[in-house]
């Protein structure tokens, strides 16, 4: 499965290390690429895009102004050749993505834009503070959307082979967002896997989840905080977020008991990596039944309400299915853990 994006920042190291590590994270989250394909010649492969955008409805206009001219990009190859070994632990990555800095800009941009953010609960269900985080965490809250041509990068990546298909669809897509006009294609820039905007979406999940939530008849998930907060809400809510329930919570797990609860309760075998390193979901009151306490010691909650287990290593939670949407945008414990864990240190 790939999610709504491809990479996300470190606080002061956003076009650095930390994005290449979320790349890499988010790759690694997937089933292995085949081997690439013998190449076509780049012109052969642009004259196929454009029958096929053509056909697709895309003006002519818009084909030629985005397609003209056109020419892989070397550096993006090369980014995607040489994406770095994931090598930090979830516990590592937690820590060293919540930085002091970075959760004191979380607080305060969730005080400076308390009004919007309401509006956008109210309309979707998703609460301000874990709007917030994840803005913080796809684009540092707004310091970076991406400087890449999305067009360049998406062809370069289509032509190259290894996720050909794939990337061809987002190509398309981003063709008929530019033909729609919600973006001017000199404006149109992200990543150099082709995510945009603020909100980190690739072409295709624009189309389906962006939002005009500023009423100004584009979707600028690039420059409208309305539309960006709201896109990232809808997002959630349109992959389960429910407003009745929070994401999960740290429990305490004896070391010793940690393989005996996962054989007793059973381990997920569908969906990506990250969910099957997840126990099936079942009621509280049987992982209370089974040992499983908060980090104080105390019961469980009496809610009716299913949950899984995840352990990482030090940490262990036990996670609700609103924490499964976070998995939708980016499906990574790395990631999901430190959107979950910076949203509790924002507060309400």
């Amino acid at each position: 499965m790939m999610s709504a994006v491809f990479r996300g920042p470190r606080p002061r190291l956003v076009t650095g290390a930390a994005a290449l590590l979320l790349v890499s994270l988010r790759l690694a989250a997937q089933e292995p690429a085949a081997p690439p394909p013998e190449r076509e010649d780049f012109a052969a492969f642009v004259d196929g895009v454009r029958a096929d955008a053509l056909a697709r409805g895309v003006s002519a206009a818009t084909v030629e102004q985005a397609l003209s001219g056109l020419e892989p990009s070397p550096t993006v190859i090369d980014r995607d050749r040489s994406q770095a070994e994931v090598l930090l632990s979830v516990d590592q990555y937690v820590a060293r993505r919540l930085t002091r800095p970075f959760v004191r800009t979380a607080k305060e941009m969730a005080a400076k834009h308390k009004a919007l953010l309401g509006r956008v609960n109210a309309e979707y269900g998703v609460p301000p503070r874990i709007v917030v985080a994840v803005w913080g965490l796809e684009s540092n809250f707004g310091r970076f959307s991406g400087v890449r041509p999305t067009v360049q990068a998406l062809a370069t990546l289509a032509w190259e082979g290894r996720r050909g298909a794939f990337f061809r669809g987002e190509l398309l897509d981003a063709l008929e967002i530019v033909d729609k006009g919600y973006i001017g294609l000199e404006s149109m820039r992200g990543s150099w896997a082709g995510a945009m905007g603020q909100t980190q979406f690739m072409p295709s999940s624009y189309l389906k989840w962006a939002q005009d939530f500023d009423g100004d008849g584009r979707r600028d998930i690039w420059r409208s905080e309305h539309d960006i907060f709201a896109s990232i809400a809808n997002y959630l809510k349109e992959h389960g977020w429910s407003r009745e329930t929070t994401w999960g919570r740290e429990v305490k797990v004896p070391a010793s008991a940690l393989e005996r609860l996962r054989s007793q309760v059973g381990m997920r075998i569908e969906g990506c990596r990250a969910v099957k390193e997840m126990t099936n979901a079942v009621p509280l009151a049987r992982w209370q039944a089974l040992g499983v306490r908060t980090v104080s010691g105390g019961a469980l909650p009496r809610a009716p309400i299913e949950a899984s287990l995840i352990h990482t290593g030090q940490r262990a939670f036990l996670v609700y299915h609103n924490y499964e949407s976070l998995l939708e945008y980016n499906c990574a414990h790395t990631y999901a853990l430190s959107v979950a864990l910076l949203a509790e240190r924002i507060g309400a």
